[in-house]
């Protein structure tokens, strides 16, 4: 396996948070600790395309496909729903207080996860909340839908994975293993399995058709895992850490194929925050707390 650095976004003044595909294959919008939404073209890295500005740091972006909205969850304050093409705030929503970490649509739901242990459950036509479901007292940080099993699953900071019914919103499972905070979780393509990770650096990976029995525990990184994404073709995923590396892995085998990191391929120089693997050329875009956004080529 051959990984390559592509190019190196720079523009954002702090962290880099979070990362969404946008409408076209050849974009995303990158956000973080400075307030900037900002939109890219892999084709042209030079062209940074600033979208919003939020008096706030931001955890959370999700682009609503049918509406062609890009939504931005900003700490202590809620969601704005923003026009990309016209650079305009739509309409908002003084959702909470929290910190707001991860957002993701279903058919007409909006589920977000906030640093009080909340999952807002919000109508996305009527920007109105629908539900609030309170299963933790610590922060709901990753959300993942399953559509096939009609479920979502929730990282917690508790050390928890809930599931809960993507229609009736109820609590179904409860899935213990992690040994601290869970930051992510991500359903393989297939929806077989649920893969989760966080503060404890272990990657586990659960069986969903089996009642979400343990498949595979791996001391995947020396640090914090902050983000875990599928390739395209669903072959592999790969990790992100605090330990500044990134790591590609076999979907099927759960081997390791790849370490890349700052000595051997120039990546990040501090915490790796979020993983986004595009359509475009199957390129892979992480962020960093190093301000800077790198693109790479997996082969």
């Amino acid at each position: 396996m051959i990984v390559e650095k592509i190019d190196t976004f720079g523009g954002h003044r702090d962290c880099v948070y979070s990362l969404e595909k946008g409408p076209q294959s050849n974009q995303f919008f990158s956000t973080g600790a400075d307030g900037l939404v900002v939109r890219w073209n892999l084709g042209r890295p030079d062209l940074g395309d600033l979208i919003a500005k939020v008096p706030a740091s931001v955890y959370a972006l999700a682009f609503h496909w049918s509406s062609g909205l890009l939504w931005v969850g900003q700490n202590y304050e809620g969601l704005h729903l923003i026009d990309p093409d016209k650079k305009q705030e739509v309409s908002s929503l003084k959702l909470t207080s929290a910190a707001i970490f991860d957002i993701k649509f279903y058919k007409n739901d909006a589920f977000v996860a906030l640093s009080d242990g909340i999952v807002a459950v919000v109508d996305i036509e009527q920007l109105a909340v629908k539900k609030h479901l309170k299963a933790s007292e610590q922060s709901a940080r990753s959300i993942a839908i399953n559509p096939v099993e009609r479920e979502f699953a929730v990282g917690y900071s508790d050390n928890v994975v809930r599931i809960f019914d993507l229609t009736t919103y109820e609590l179904k499972r409860i899935v213990t293993g992690h040994t601290n905070s869970v930051f992510t979780v991500a359903y393989s393509p297939d929806f077989r399995f649920l893969l989760t990770a966080g503060r404890d650096a272990h990657l586990k990976v659960w069986e969903v058709e089996r009642q979400y029995e343990a498949y595979q525990s791996i001391v995947a990184h020396m640090f914090a895992i902050n983000s875990v994404v599928f390739s395209p073709d669903g072959t592999l995923f790969a990790t992100a850490s605090m330990d500044k590396a990134i790591k590609i892995w076999d979907a099927e085998t759960y081997k390791l194929l790849k370490v890349v990191d700052r000595a051997r391929h120039a990546g990040h120089g501090t915490s790796i925050n979020k993983l986004l693997w595009t359509d475009y050329e199957s390129q892979l875009i992480s962020a960093s707390d190093d301000r800077t956004i790198s693109v790479w080529k997996v082969a």
